[in-house]
């Protein structure tokens, strides 16, 4: 092609875009700009400059990302919000919290995103006296506070990483209450936030208690929610229970497990000094061939058993087994050293046939 003429590329850019060929995109564009193409500097268009930053974040250029943001003239919430997102991909949560600073600096206003992100750089730094600042600047300029799922969600994390279970469930009560009187439920979103703060502080029966409240409350339980409750059943000791929650997510709620799921399973059944049972589970996800993940699974699962068991050399044959199925002859070799070295050894059986003439 012999044209450089701008409104040429635009077409073929646009078509590559539209058919799926980013690359080949940008292969034109930078062909159009080596060959002598005339390239309007539309970078100071914020809606441009909003793109160039996502770009920039996504390719993990946050600095690059940064110097966009400076260059937009007439800045708007957009592209603060690509760049608040851009600090956080990275975590860069002290950045996040000082542009949310500047916002005002900037003649921009705050709104629901960028306190979010705000509340979220808090979380990010463990910063619960900043949080309890933010959480007070939410009360003037938002007067619907408690019935905001998505800020009310990121208070509580925020506090429960703080480790202030307790101020985060009076906050979970509350926005219960103002939800309620709208003739709503609270969400998965905060139930399962709420769940993650008992698990990670570990308040175990109150996570247990909370699922059992979700449900009755007409919540539908997702992956997460599971992952959280079966563990909690394990710190417990609610074996029964944790199970039969497991065995519901695929059963009654049509939820594949994953491997965490697996793993945490393993984890109760091996605390409860069920290793056998624990392998009996992982074996059927084993060998109905759960997906790429099996070897993983496998290994993560058998190394939380042998912390819990040592001395179970069923779990290190089973594990040889696994290592067997994939070929890995060199890790089998390094299990079977590790059992001798141990002193371990598995019980031959045994059987007394009668033969008669």
């Amino acid at each position: 092609m012999n044209s450089t003429y701008p409104l040429h590329f635009n077409a073929i850019i646009s078509d590559f875009c539209r058919k799926g060929f980013p690359f080949l995109a940008l292969a034109s564009f930078s062909f159009m700009h080596t060959n002598g193409g005339k390239i309007r500097l539309v970078f100071y268009s914020v809606f441009v400059g909003s793109a160039l930053i996502d770009f920039y974040s996504k390719l993990s250029n946050v600095q690059d990302a940064a110097l966009m943001f400076d260059e937009i003239p007439d800045k708007n919430t957009v592209c603060a919000y690509a760049l608040l997102s851009g600090y956080a991909e990275a975590g860069l949560w002290a950045r996040e919290l000082e542009l949310v600073r500047k916002m005002n600096v900037l003649k921009l206003k705050n709104d629901h995103f960028t306190l979010s992100a705000a509340l979220r750089a808090c979380t990010g730094l463990s910063a619960v006296e900043m949080g309890r600042q933010v959480h007070g600047y939410l009360l003037r300029p938002i007067p619907d506070l408690e019935s905001d799922v998505f800020l009310q969600s990121a208070l509580i994390e925020m506090y429960g990483k703080c480790g202030l279970a307790k101020k985060t469930w009076h906050g979970f009560e509350l926005v219960g209450m103002e939800i309620r009187k709208e003739g709503r439920n609270r969400d998965i979103v905060l139930w399962t936030s709420m769940l993650g703060v008992y698990g990670r502080n570990d308040h175990y029966k109150e996570a247990v208690d909370s699922y059992d409240e979700m449900w009755m409350e007409g919540i539908r339980p997702d992956g997460i929610t599971f992952l959280t409750v079966i563990s909690a059943c394990g710190r417990t000791g609610q074996v029964r229970a944790g199970v039969k929650y497991f065995e519901s997510m695929a059963n009654e709620f049509k939820i594949d497990h994953g491997p965490e799921h697996y793993i945490c399973l393993v984890d109760l059944l091996c605390r409860a000094g069920e290793s056998q049972r624990a392998w009996e589970f992982l074996n059927e996800a084993l060998y109905k061939g759960m997906g790429s993940w099996d070897l993983d699974i496998g290994k993560l699962a058998a190394q939380r058993a042998l912390e819990l068991n040592p001395q179970n050399v069923g779990i290190c044959i089973m594990l040889s087994n696994l290592y067997a199925r994939f070929g890995m002859w060199e890790e089998i070799g390094d299990l079977r050293a590790l059992i001798k070295t141990r002193g371990l050894r598995k019980d031959v059986g045994c059987s007394w046939v009668q033969v008669t003439d």
